[in-house]
């Protein structure tokens, strides 16, 4: 097979495995930027976890059915549909850094439109302004994280993004257990984080490899000296980028026209597909609305907030041993390996409904249940969605690819979130925690069959591998 036009590279073979000019040491400011881009992911995990309580209040307050509650839960996936494509634009003309920015901006703007909200359509409307900075957020922290950190730590600083929105979605839980703290107060709050974030986003550089393609090669010099250890001599890898980037200028596969290419295709069809299993995998029907499901099957509210908080802690416990352990693991053999337990689960939860053993003598059972759906599923494909999208795609597409695979999941999560209840209705409880185990079993399939091993690879390494056309689970199969 020829090699495709542009972006194909003369580097394969064993040399592009080797360690390359970007695999240099963690330092304190890498680390920063890592944390301070995690606000973002706080912020995520905190807005749309803060609904799960809040909306037993909110029912009572506006005298609202489920129809609406749904609305309102789903308006900041709509708008995280359009701050992703938005945002993918933003950030190739304003930068990854000037982009967040921006995102930082608009979380405080959402945060108190929606704590000052006089009906369920401003918040439904401040809700969908929230999500634009969460789609923004999702699309743009992780590349900015990965095109700045070392290749060696790149998985686990991505990742300190999505750990991030385990704490958001703990703090937020902990807050609707109270049952004292005001809704308006608790969904408000959020604008804190923001404004802090942007202010410290002020204070961090410019991803390296957009300002060598904005022709800024210099700044990117500055850059990247700041993130990397006292004396480094960054030529290496700065030469490395602005290859790169003198390809993708003068390639013909660019930007969203690019993702059509036959050869980048694969990439897409992963990661795209991987992003809609994260949220068929049945997590956000938990994080949504466990507290619903649990009080209308018969639970009191409390009960049901307080199995909120212990699955808000089991996320971010599980995604902590997942971040210590993916680089060693692996991100396909982590996935593979959880999925299965997740599948199960789902299955043993369904059976206790439809069989009628969802009393009060198997409610221990079933929150146990419940917690190991949510260790298996936040410990393994949940880590892969935000970490794929920043790694996966060629230079000239990243950007777009990112995009496409943000939209893809919130998309997924929008129609999860606005057909949930209503499913649950139609169909009964038990058979709709079946329903979402055969989506599980699909994500295993899928995932075999397409997801290479991507673990230890440079994102030079891996685009070398694409542009050849090895881009199936066996070209990687070699040593990292």
């Amino acid at each position: 097979m020829a090699a495709p036009e542009g972006p194909a590279r003369p580097r394969s073979g064993t040399a592009a495995e080797e360690p390359g000019p970007g695999d240099g040491g963690l330092t304190g400011a890498v680390v920063v930027v890592a944390l301070v881009s995690a606000v973002s992911g706080l912020l995520y995990g905190y807005d749309t976890g803060i609904i799960s309580g809040a909306l037993l209040q909110i029912s009572d307050e506006f005298g609202i059915g489920s129809g609406w509650e749904q609305v309102i839960a789903a308006s900041i996936l709509a708008g995280a549909v359009v701050g992703a494509l938005v945002c993918s634009r933003l950030g190739e003309r304003r930068g990854r850094r000037g982009t967040l920015l921006i995102v930082a901006g608009v979380f405080v703007v959402g945060a108190l439109g929606a704590a000052l909200a006089p009906d369920p359509v401003t918040l439904s409307l401040a809700r969908l302004v929230l999500g634009f900075a969460v789609g923004g957020a999702t699309q743009t922290a992780p590349v900015y994280v990965a095109e700045l950190a070392p290749t060696r730590y790149r998985g686990r600083l991505v990742l300190c993004f999505q750990i991030a929105i385990g704490v958001g979605i703990v703090i937020a839980t902990v807050v609707g257990a109270t049952e004292t703290v005001d809704w308006r107060v608790a969904v408000g709050a959020a604008a804190v984080p923001g404004a802090l974030m942007l202010l410290a986003m002020l204070r961090l550089p410019e991803s390296p490899r957009w300002l060598v393609g904005a022709g800024q090669e210099e700044r990117a010099r500055e850059a990247l000296q700041s993130v990397r250890p006292h004396g480094t001599d960054v030529s290496g890898e700065l030469g490395e980028i602005s290859a790169l980037v003198e390809e993708e200028q003068t390639a013909s596969t660019r930007g969203w026209r690019g993702l059509r290419e036959a050869w980048v295709r694969p990439a897409l069809v992963v990661g795209c597909g991987l992003a809609v299993f994260t949220q068929l995998s049945g997590i956000e029907m938990i994080v949504y609305y466990s507290p619903t499901i649990l009080t209308d099957n018969g639970f009191s509210d409390s009960a049901a907030l307080r199995v909120s908080v212990a699955l808000g802690v089991t996320y971010l416990v599980t995604q902590l041993i997942g971040l210590a352990i993916i680089d060693r693991v692996g991100r396909r053999r982590l996935t593979l390996v959880t999925l299965p337990g997740a599948a199960l689960s789902l299955l043993v939860l369904g059976w206790f409904f439809v069989s009628g053993n969802d009393g009060e003598a198997q409610v221990p059972f079933i929150i146990a249940t419940l917690i190991a759906f949510m260790a298996f599923t936040a410990g393994g494909i949940q880590l892969m969605g935000w970490l794929t999208g920043s790694e996966i795609y060629p230079l000239a597409t990243r950007a777009a690819g990112a995009a496409a695979q943000s939209a893809s999941l919130w998309g997924t999560n929008l129609l999860i979130t606005l057909t949930l209840l209503t499913l649950i209705e139609t169909i009964g409880t038990g058979q709709t925690f079946w329903l979402y185990a055969l989506f599980n079993v699909a994500a295993f399939v899928f995932l075999y069959l397409k997801m290479p091993e991507l673990t230890g690879r440079s994102l030079e390494q891996i685009e070398t591998k694409l542009s050849a056309g090895e881009f199936r689970p066996a070209d990687f199969a070699g040593s990292r």
